[in-house]
């Protein structure tokens, strides 16, 4: 197949981010192929042509969602007529299983191979979706040891291809250049503050993170806080951080950080590869968090302490009492503490199990592989 067509399906900045490391991956070995998609800025700059605001879909939440219905819906209409008058080669959903699962339905039914990447973590909760995807994906890549035995139980064609993350560590700045770049003491402890990417949980996070922040700071005066934004949150939603430095970079903030409190997701696992002390946050809305409780099947909500099957990294869920988020915070910023030498030793373990770098590529090779194979 010479000029492949290729429809890759994100639909938040961590999809965005991956999305753009296997555009360009494709690229190397499919450099014909004309990638079109639900693509974010990076996926963009990568040379996928978007077909869809961006910032509409980020979302999270049952109640969120159910929000902005019609605008999902009239998404789906958009699609099925792409892929109906313009059919691609092959889809390639990023996470995001609300929509993509249903996407990657729609184009089996049409005769469209589908290789799913980064499996939603149906491990954690409604495992009876997995059979979706073994009914309408012919792979599964899967970026957590335990997801590829888990998906094959239930038929699905997964393999563990590493951990993409892994690819961007050689080019993370090392902690003296992230400490030099907030312009920030290397004396004084760092406290980081990151309550995610996502508007719905800049509103919901930063407020309580904050609050936390200055308990730690009242409790010892020394420490510096450095918050982390993002560039798909309106700046009007940092204003309440007026007091502290934002930065449009959590990894920059997570190199500096002497510890973190952070929301859960992707960081997490970025938290294990910078070797950062964390504590963990999370509020949806009250309804969100109801139906979730009834759907969820794990313990814990931070990947790190899935991944190490234990709760080694503090969390707190809906509740965010600043003084109980502070002290779980303040031993981590003691470089002396018992707390934060176990906890870097977990964070070394859970870094162990992520894989080696290459994840993109392998992910490129399955998608020529399904290319080749003809339905």
């Amino acid at each position: 197949m010479s000029k492949p067509r290729i429809f890759i399906s994100a639909g938040e900045a961590s999809g965005d981010l991956h999305g753009a490391s296997l555009a360009r991956a494709l690229r190397q070995i499919l450099p014909d192929a004309e990638l079109i998609g639900l693509a974010g800025p990076r996926m963009v700059e990568a040379g996928v042509t978007p077909m869809v605001d961006f910032e509409r879909l980020v979302v999270m939440g049952f109640v969120e969602v159910a929000s902005r219905l019609p605008f999902f819906l009239s998404l789906r209409r958009r699609v099925r007529r792409l892929l109906a008058e313009q059919p691609p080669d092959l889809v390639i959903p990023i996470d995001y299983p609300g929509f993509n699962l249903w996407l990657s339905r729609h184009a089996h039914r049409t005769g469209v191979r589908v290789l799913y990447y980064i499996a939603p973590q149906l491990w954690a909760w409604r495992q009876e979706r997995a059979r979706i995807l073994a009914e309408n994906a012919d792979a599964v890549a899967v970026v957590f040891p335990q997801e590829e035995p888990f998906l094959r139980d239930f038929g699905v064609e997964a393999v563990f291809v590493g951990h993409p993350l892994l690819d961007r560590v050689a080019g993370w700045e090392t902690r003296s250049e992230a400490i030099a770049a907030l312009r920030a003491d290397p004396e004084r402890p760092i406290l980081g503050v990151l309550p995610g990417s996502r508007p719905q949980e800049v509103h919901r996070l930063l407020g309580p993170f904050l609050k936390a922040a200055t308990e730690v700071k009242g409790r010892r005066p020394d420490v510096q806080i450095a918050v982390s934004g993002s560039p798909h949150v309106p700046a009007s939603y940092y204003e309440i951080a007026s007091d502290f430095p934002v930065v449009e970079d959590s990894i920059r903030v997570l190199q500096a950080a002497t510890a973190v409190l952070t929301k859960s997701g992707t960081t997490t696992v970025q938290a294990s590869l910078t070797g950062t002390p964390l504590v963990i946050a999370y509020r949806v809305h009250p309804l969100s968090y109801l139906l979730a409780r009834r759907l969820v099947r794990v313990d814990s909500i931070g990947m790190v302490n899935l991944l190490a099957g234990k709760r080694f990294a503090p969390e707190f869920v809906q509740r965010l009492s600043s003084q109980e988020i502070a002290r779980a915070l303040l031993p981590l910023l003691d470089c002396d503490s018992e707390e934060r030498k176990a906890m870097l030793e977990s964070l070394d373990s859970v870094r162990t199990m992520l894989g080696k770098p290459g994840a993109p590529a392998r992910v490129a090779q399955l998608a020529a592989g399904l290319l080749a194979v003809e339905p």
